[in-house]
C-alpha cells in the first residue's frame, strides 16, 4: 500500500514541524527544505497539496493504468518523492547527488520521515530514478499553483491587491551534440546495427555477430569525410582534384551506410516471417531505418547535387527530435540547440506559470499566455513583455485580456503609439520588465541550463519541476529571512537583559 506520507511515527523519528534550519545559512538546502516545512505544517497548504500528490502513481507492465495505490508493495511515498524531486532541481543535482542526500543528509532524511539512529533505509539510485519520474507535468502545475497561493499569503498586503506579472522566454538546451548531417547518420547507422545486432543476440541469429567491427568500419567513413577540408589554392586543376576526393569519400559513406540498413531490413525480415516477432517491437528499429534514409537523401543532395537543404526539412538530434535550433541574436551564443521556454514572474519574485513553446515563437504565445494568466490570476492588472513578443494582432488581442498590457513595438511609432508608450505607466512597467533576466538566472542556475531527461515528456516534466523548485525556494526563502529577523530580535533581547 502506498502512503502519501506514513502517519504513524517511529521510534527516533523527529517531527517534519520541529525540524530546526540555521536561519543565517547561505546555502540552498535550508531554504528549500524550510519552503517543504510550510507546506507540510500548515494544514490547508497540507491538505491541498497532498490531494493532489495521490495521483502520483506509476503505471502498470500493460501500460493500461495506474497501480493501485490500496493493494501490492508499499512503493516510496509520495512526500519523499515530491521531497526529493525538489531537491534535485532547486540544487541543479543529477540522481548521484539525490542518492547521497538522502542516503546521509541528516536534515534530508528528517524531512523524508527517517529517524536519526532507528531507521536503515536506503535508497537505490533506480529507485530515485523510476519514482522520480512519476510526475507529470499538469501535477506539478496544479502544485505550484498553491505554492504560488501560499507566497501570496505571506507577502501580499492584501488578499485584494493586483498582480503585475513579466513575461519572457529562454532556452533550455537538450542534451544533444552539434548537429551535423554526417554525424547525425553514423548516429542513427551505429544505433541500426546496435538495435539489429541485439534482436540476433535474442533469436540465436549470426546476421551481426561483427557488429562492433561493422560500427568500426562506419566510423572509418564517417571519420574521412570528417578530416577532409576542401582546398584553398589558387589553382582550379588542385581545387577540382580535391573536390573529387571530397565527392568520392561521401559517396563511400553512403554506400557503406546504405549497405548496412540493406542488412539490417533483410534481418528484420526474418526476425518478422521465420521468429514471429511482433512488428511493434521494432518500432526504435524502424526510427533509426527512417532517419538514416532522411540524412542519406539530404547529404546526396546537399553534396553531391549541390542543393541547399531547407531548414523545416533538418532534424537536429534522432535521440531528442524535438530540439530545435534556435538563434536568438546574442553575441556570446549565436546559436542554441534546444526549446524554448516562456515564464511569467510576479512582482513578488514567484513563477506564477510556464510555458514549452515547442516550434512556437514569442509572437505566437503572447495572447495565450495572457489567456491562462487570466484565467488562473483573475486579480492580474498588468503583463509586461519584449519587443520580440510584437504583433499587431497582439496588441489589439492583448488589449481585450489584460487591463495594462506592455508591449513595446518594433520600430518606429506613430503619433498614437508614441503617446502610449511614453505613458508613466507605461514606462515604470517595461523598465521593471528586465527583473525577469533574475528569475530566468535563477532558473538556469538551479537546473534549467541543459536537461538531462529524455523525450518530449521527460523534457516538459523536467521544467515543471524546476518551476516548482524555485518557487518553493522562494517560498522557503521569505520564512528563512523571517525566521533570521525573529532570531536577531530575540539576540537583541537577551544582550538587553544581560
Amino acid at each position: 500500500m502506498r502512503d502519501i506520507l506514513r502517519a504513524q511515527m517511529q521510534l527516533g523519528e523527529c517531527d517534519i514541524a520541529a525540524i530546526q534550519f540555521d536561519c543565517f545559512s547561505r546555502d540552498d538546502i535550508p531554504r528549500l527544505l524550510r519552503g517543504l516545512q510550510h507546506i507540510y505544517t500548515t494544514e490547508a497548504l497540507r491538505n491541498e497539496v497532498f490531494a493532489i500528490l495521490a495521483d502520483v502513481l506509476p503505471v502498470r507492465a500493460d501500460g493500461e493504468e495506474f497501480v493501485s495505490a490500496q493493494t501490492g508493495r508499499p512503493g516510496m511515498s509520495q512526500w519523499r518523492i515530491l521531497v526529493l524531486g525538489t531537491l534535485r532541481l532547486g540544487l541543479n543535482a543529477d540522481y548521484d547527488r539525490v542518492q547521497e542526500l538522502a542516503n546521509q543528509h541528516r536534515l534530508v532524511r528528517q524531512m523524508l520521515g527517517h529517524s536519526d539512529w532507528a531507521d536503515e533505509h536506503r535508497y537505490s539510485l533506480q529507485t530515485l530514478k523510476d519514482n522520480l519520474r512519476l510526475f507529470t507535468p499538469e501535477l506539478l502545475a496544479g502544485i505550484n499553483a498553491v505554492v504560488v497561493k501560499a507566497g501570496h499569503d505571506l507577502v501580499k498586503p492584501h488578499p485584494d491587491s493586483p498582480l503585475e506579472a513579466r513575461c519572457d522566454s529562454f532556452v533550455v538546451e537538450t542534451d544533444v551534440h552539434f548537429p551535423t548531417d554526417i554525424n547525425l547518420l553514423q548516429d542513427a547507422v551505429r544505433k541500426t546495427i546496435e538495435t539489429s545486432a541485439a534482436f540476433c543476440s535474442d533469436h540465436g541469429l549470426s546476421d551481426w555477430r561483427q557488429s562492433a567491427y561493422n560500427i568500426r568500419c562506419l566510423k572509418r567513413a564517417y571519420r574521412r569525410v570528417q578530416q577532409l577540408k576542401r582546398s584553398t589554392s589558387k589553382d582550379e586543376a588542385k581545387r577540382a582534384a580535391r573536390e573529387e576526393e571530397i565527392d568520392a569519400a561521401y559517396g563511400a559513406y553512403l554506400d557503406i551506410a546504405e549497405q548496412f540498413l540493406t542488412r539490417a531490413r533483410d534481418t528484420r525480415y526474418k526476425l518478422v516471417v521465420f521468429h514471429h516477432v511482433p512488428a511493434e517491437q521494432f518500432t526504435a528499429l524502424n526510427d533509426y531505418i527512417d532517419y538514416a534514409e532522411l540524412f542519406i537523401e539530404q547529404i546526396d543532395r546537399r553534396v553531391l547535387q549541390g542543393e541547399r537543404i531547407p531548414h523545416a526539412e533538418k532534424v537536429f538530434s534522432i535521440f531528442e527530435p524535438h530540439t530545435e535550433w534556435v538563434s536568438k541574436g546574442k553575441a556570446s551564443t549565436p546559436v542554441e540547440l534546444g526549446v524554448r521556454v516562456a515564464i511569467s514572474e510576479d512582482q513578488f519574485g514567484f513563477i506564477l506559470q510556464h510555458r514549452v513553446m515547442f516550434g512556437e515563437t514569442d509572437d505566437q504565445v503572447a495572447v495565450p499566455i495572457a489567456t491562462h494568466l487570466k484565467a488562473c490570476y483573475p486579480r492580474i492588472k498588468s503583463l509586461s513583455f519584449d519587443k520580440g513578443f510584437h504583433s499587431p494582432s497582439n496588441q489589439k488581442q492583448l488589449a481585450e485580456v489584460i487591463d495594462f498590457p506592455v508591449l513595446p513595438k518594433k520600430g518606429k511609432c506613430n503619433a498614437a503609439e508614441r503617446e502610449r508608450e511614453q505613458d508613466p505607466a507605461f514606462r515604470r512597467r517595461k523598465r521593471r520588465h528586465s527583473a525577469v533576466e533574475s528569475a530566468i538566472n535563477a532558473l538556469e542556475a538551479h537546473g534549467l541550463d541543459r536537461c538531462p531527461d529524455h523525450g518530449a515528456d521527460g523534457f516538459e516534466r523536467y521544467v515543471a519541476l524546476a518551476v516548482l523548485g524555485r518557487n518553493i525556494h522562494r517560498l522557503g526563502a521569505i520564512l528563512i529571512a523571517a525566521d533570521a529577523e525573529a532570531e536577531r530580535r530575540r539576540r537583541r533581547q537577551l544582550k538587553r537583559a544581560a
